[in-house]
């Protein structure tokens, strides 16, 4: 027999199908799920979780005309699969192939690009007054998770939306989840709200028994109307009901037709609506549901199993910070260490197990994250706030204002600089070193290898000013050349000739070895420096490589502007150094998804790429 979901192959095909086959529809879509991205990698828990209640939007809403908004946007599979774009799974997170979040340019039913948490409800509230200006008639609606609530950027549109009235719906998808367990207060309040059977039936048995008489149907009735009614009375906080946000929940999450009839009443309204549905991360794959931050985002892996079909070759960089953290934990009892949402994404997990009281997960919170961190400081701390690069970026003004300005012992450990890859635009992390290494005070350093990451993180906590130490994610090498004392601002040479100098930060120390010795076979005299600090620069050493070089090439996997090749370029030109120097960079643009090293090979940063470009630049060409 035909599969339901062979059915559906452009928007709105769902809507054809039998209310009696919905039940077949989800389960065919979790199948479909779990084997595709158990063959490209993806996001699957979270995937697993909306199954249905993305499902019952799509029943609810039209589209391309409404616009439906998933805040992150990792969780929107099922939508890409009802909208049309099932055949194109095979290439999800690939390059040039189906993106993992939602992508305007993929398709005019994704209404807004997306891959950061918080954002969903702010820009919902931006179409919505933007169809009330037209004057057109479309709906809104917004997906948020719980974990998104965290994020004081969705407390600022909530505050908005509840006083401008604008008609949309918000559907709080609760999982009790973001990668890790959610923390928190409002983690916290969700639970009380999510447990509390007790009003809905008390709601229901009380409009059942006063409808049984002409009296008493008149009381329900105004009940139901009354703004401070049986919800205020049962329901603890109504904190969106209290900011002029409609309340309706919490329903199950997996119960289509009840989350359909919630929603077209809530579409239905002429002021804000939350739709509170509580459902279950992981849902239909026993690995993924019993560990759903370890399935939040994975490589391909055995369906039969759960594990990884890649062997792991070695520690990643993320693992050898983990055990340094601990190690300098032990013996400094001042060290505290804080994450946004991610203990085990940035390796405090294990810091987290050993010292708890030291410990602190602030949820999707990266602005509080270095605020606090700051506090802490002040207090006598020495906090390491371990964060992606991507995510950094959204607290710039709290490293600006409330960390440098001050002059505060705050260590941030930048994971995931570089290109990370399959996850695109949002999530690499190509920016880090522009938007760090001009700030006034801050010490930006990144290491070669594995045991000079260990060694800069010590070093950082020495230095008692604000450090940001930038290192990639994968597995993490140790490279053999000898290794100079680690000072501060100082770059190391690795290898000294007298003809063209590769002057490389952090990963690409590894990538300008293998350079050199493409080079050095056409008898090419290389120079190979470990910049280590982009802030401050080592002005000595390239005064030194000035004196002795034809030609300079700086290597950085970030962006060109602003970056360790700029620095250098505008330091010659500043004391009237005639050098001819070339810097190799990712071009000042997004990088989009796909394999890191298909995408390193496409923009020139490649080993062999840098060898060919070198050699053109040195020959004149």
């Amino acid at each position: 027999m035909k599969e339901i979901l062979e059915r559906i192959n452009q928007p709105n095909d769902i809507k054809k199908v039998n209310k009696k086959d919905y039940v077949q529809l989800a389960k065919e879509i979790r199948s479909f799920l779990i084997r595709s991205i158990s063959k490209t990698g993806g996001h699957l828990a979270s995937n697993l979780g909306v199954v249905e209640l993305t499902m019952a939007l799509h029943l609810a809403l039209n589209f391309p005309e409404d616009k439906l908004i998933f805040d992150v946007g990792h969780q929107a599979y099922t939508h890409k699969i009802l909208t049309g774009r099932r055949k194109e799974f095979d290439t999800l997170r690939a390059y040039e192939g189906l993106s993992g979040f939602p992508k305007r340019k993929e398709s005019d039913c994704d209404a807004f690009d997306t891959g950061h948490s918080s954002t969903s409800l702010s820009a919902a509230a931006g179409l919505a007054t933007a169809r009330d200006l037209a004057g057109k008639q479309y709906r809104v609606a917004a997906v948020i998770g719980d974990g998104a609530l965290s994020g004081g950027m969705a407390y600022e549109a909530l505050n908005h939306i509840g006083g401008s009235r604008s008609r949309m719906m918000i559907v709080l998808n609760d999982n009790n989840m973001s990668i890790s367990e959610n923390i928190g207060g409002m983690a916290a309040y969700l639970g009380k709200v999510r447990t509390n059977s007790k009003y809905m039936e008390f709601k229901g048995d009380l409009e059942q028994t006063l409808s049984k008489t002409k009296l008493g149907t008149k009381l329900a009735h105004g009940l139901k109307r009354s703004k401070d009614s049986l919800k205020h009375f049962i329901v603890p906080g109504m904190i969106f009901e209290d900011m002029g946000i409609t309340y309706m929940g919490p329903i199950d999450g997996h119960n289509i037709e009840l989350m359909v009839r919630a929603f077209k009443t809530a579409l239905a309204a002429n002021k804000p609506v939350l739709v509170h549905v509580v459902t279950e991360k992981g849902r239909g794959y026993d690995f993924a549901k019993e560990n759903p931050a370890a399935f939040h985002g994975v490589e391909p892996f055995d369906i039969k199993t759960g594990k990884g079909i890649q062997p792991v070759s070695g520690k990643s960089y993320t693992r050898v910070f983990s055990e340094a953290v601990c190690t300098l934990a032990k013996e400094n009892k001042k060290l505290a260490a804080i994450t946004a949402a991610m203990p085990q994404g940035t390796g405090l997990d294990e810091f987290a197990k050993r010292y708890p009281e030291r410990f602190f997960d602030v949820g999707i919170a990266e602005e509080h994250a270095v605020t606090f961190a700051a506090g802490l400081a002040v207090g006598g701390y020495q906090p390491i706030v371990a964060v992606y690069s991507t995510f950094l970026q959204r607290a710039y003004d709290q490293i600006v204002h409330d960390v440098c300005v001050g002059e505060l012992p705050v260590v941030f450990a930048v994971d995931r600089a570089g290109i990370v890859g399959n996850d695109g635009e949002t999530h690499q992390g190509i920016l880090d070193l522009s938007y760090l290494s001009h700030i006034p005070g801050m010490t930006v350093m990144a290491p070669r290898d594995a045991t000079e990451l260990k060694k800069m993180l010590a070093f950082a906590l020495k230095l008692k000013k604000p450090v940001a130490l930038r290192y990639p994610r994968g597995t993490a090498c140790d490279l053999k050349e000898n290794r100079a004392p680690l000072m501060y601002g100082k770059a190391e040479v690795l290898y000294k000739e007298n003809e063209i100098a590769l002057l490389a930060i952090g990963s690409m120390v590894e990538t300008a070895l293998k350079v050199k010795e493409l080079l050095q076979k056409e008898a090419y005299r290389v120079t190979v420096v470990n910049m280590r600090f982009v802030a401050p620069i080592d002005t000595d050493l390239l005064d030194e490589v000035a004196e002795n070089h034809r030609v300079i090439v700086t290597l950085e996997e970030n962006i060109a502007a602003g970056g360790l090749g700029e620095k250098v370029a505008a330091y010659y030109a500043e004391h009237g150094k005639k050098v001819r120097i070339n810097c190799i960079a990712l071009p000042d643009r997004y990088i989009e998804h796909g394999n890191a090293e298909v995408l390193r090979e496409k923009y020139g940063l490649s080993a062999e790429k840098i060898a060919i470009r070198v050699r053109a630049f040195y020959q004149g060409n």
